[in-house]
């Protein structure tokens, strides 16, 4: 019993590195998302060409490969990240592109009627989608945002190929020392217990947010 604890303790010492990522992650993506999303809904040619490349690339290649360019690509031209720092830079431009072309159907989702109206109301652009339309396409978006969410959590265990030492880390190195599966059954409940606990946190923040 007192092996099992002392495993379980390591694990979630490296679910914790898991939990930092995704935080900061989150915390960086949704408004690079927003931006580029309201961008590209500009009708500002160059802008949306710039902002279509953007999100074409990293959504179109591999998180992976983005993961590598940005902690082992980017030291060849001068720039050296401590891995955090890479894997944070990494992830947040790859999941600030996903999250641009969802909160970008939010906004083409709203009616284009209440543009006109807010508009007549003497609102600016800024005013409109400050106040009027993000708001209402925040609404819509909840269940995609939630699976990217998962998508996320899971992802971090990606960070284990330049060296960061999270939760599946963890539990591979138990496993490689002490030739048993256990540790990967507890971080399999222990990534179970963050996306039921994300899936029931957006299940009640889309109540709240529900209208008729």
């Amino acid at each position: 019993m007192s092996n099992l604890m002392d495993v379980t303790g390591f694990i979630l010492k490296g679910s914790l590195i898991s939990l930092k990522l995704f935080i900061i992650v989150s915390v960086f993506s949704v408004p690079l998302g927003i931006l580029v999303a309201i961008g590209k809904n500009l009708n500002i040619k160059p802008l949306q060409t710039v902002l279509s490349l953007y999100t074409w690339v990293f959504r179109g290649t591999p998180l992976l490969l983005q993961l590598f360019f940005t902690y082992f690509g980017l030291p060849v031209i001068g720039i050296r990240l401590e891995p955090l720092t890479a894997a944070s830079i990494a992830f947040t431009v790859n999941y600030g592109a996903y999250l641009a072309e969802i909160f970008r159907a939010g906004i083409e989702s709203i009616d284009r009627g209440q543009f006109e109206a807010s508009k007549a109301l003497g609102m600016n652009y800024r005013q409109t989608m400050l106040y009027i339309i993000i708001p209402q396409a925040v609404k819509n978006v909840i269940p995609p945002i939630c699976s990217e969410s998962i998508n996320l959590i899971k992802d971090t265990a990606l960070v284990a190929a330049i060296g960061i030492g999270d939760l599946l880390r963890a539990a591979k190195e138990v496993v490689t020392r002490d030739f048993t599966i256990t540790p990967f059954i507890i971080a399999a409940a222990i990534y179970l217990l963050i996306t039921s606990f994300l899936v029931l946190t957006f299940r009640s923040i889309e109540k709240k947010c529900s209208y008729y």
